[in-house]
């Protein structure tokens, strides 16, 4: 045995190089927001800190006051150490909920500085949710993780790992950190997957409620729906107002309203491509 001690001794020296380092503790005390570049080796990834987010102010997104409330609402209790919901903010394409998300962020840093860090992980990088949650629980600073345009297709089985993060897990969520996701469906599964089982399982309606249950970890569902004309005005109004555009009211309605038919759809995303547009033939930048 005093013959093997060094050899041992070697074999794990040499097992401790080839082991990879731990990851090193994360720092968010640089910046407000973060995009977070996970590794498709399943190993650690980095947080990559955002100067300027792309967003539009709050008092900017007409049209959808009561998701505003909620939302907003929700976040201030989050930010000042309250008991607050994962939001789930659904609904029709160009409405403003990504923008609603970041707006919300803005707006509670405006109140109390720093308060806030946003984390935006990208939805094929949510493998990597519990390793990243892993990190932030050791973090003091409270984390709005953002996932934009989250819904899952047929055999995707990331919606399991992501049901065990947000409620159901061993160790749950950290308490410093609330998720936010925004989809353009209710349930996040397209229609066919959530019934794709009809045909085959011993229990249809089991498989179906084992799918669209991850919605059910959110706390918030917060809707979004399509805007009628008045509504499509006032989002114009309002972006032509911020950047003083020298137009006359009547001119702006007739032109917004020509944009809209062309586009076939109202739309604050539509708004803004027309603010832009216009902005552009009168010669008035636009930031």
């Amino acid at each position: 045995m005093p013959d093997l001690l060094p050899v041992l001794t070697r074999i794990a020296a040499a097992l401790e190089r080839l082991s990879p380092p731990p990851p090193a503790p994360l720092s968010l005390h640089g910046a407000d927001a973060f995009v977070w570049h996970a590794h498709k080796d399943r190993g650690p990834g980095v947080l990559v800190p955002v100067d300027h987010v792309a967003r539009v102010e709050l008092d900017l997104l007409q049209g959808i006051d009561q998701a505003r409330n909620i939302l907003l609402a929700n976040t201030r209790r989050f930010a000042a150490g309250l008991p607050a919901n994962n939001a789930m903010l659904w609904g029709a394409r160009g409405m403003g909920k990504s923008s609603l998300v970041k707006a919300v962020h803005a707006s509670v840093n405006a109140e109390h500085p720093g308060a806030l860090a946003l984390l935006e992980i990208a939805r094929d990088d949510l493998f990597a949710l519990p390793v990243l949650l892993s990190q932030l629980r050791a973090t003091d600073r409270r984390c709005l993780v953002f996932c934009d345009d989250l819904s899952f297709e047929r055999q995707d089985h990331d919606y399991k790992a992501l049901k065990s993060v947000l409620d159901g897990g061993i160790e749950g969520r950290p308490p410093n950190v609330l998720f936010y996701a925004t989809s353009n469906r209710r349930h996040l599964m397209a229609r066919d997957m959530a019934e794709n089982e009809q045909a085959t399982a011993l229990n249809p309606g089991e498989a179906t409620e084992e799918k669209v249950s991850l919605s059910d970890r959110f706390g918030l569902w917060i809707g979004f729906h399509h805007c009628d004309q008045a509504t499509y005005f006032r989002m114009v109004q309002a972006y032509a107002e911020k950047f003083a555009l020298p137009a006359p009211p009547e001119t702006l309605r007739a032109e917004a309203a020509s944009w809209a038919v062309t586009r076939g759809a109202r739309s604050g995303r539509v708004a803004w491509q027309f603010i832009q547009d216009y902005s552009g033939r009168l010669g008035v930048q636009v930031t």
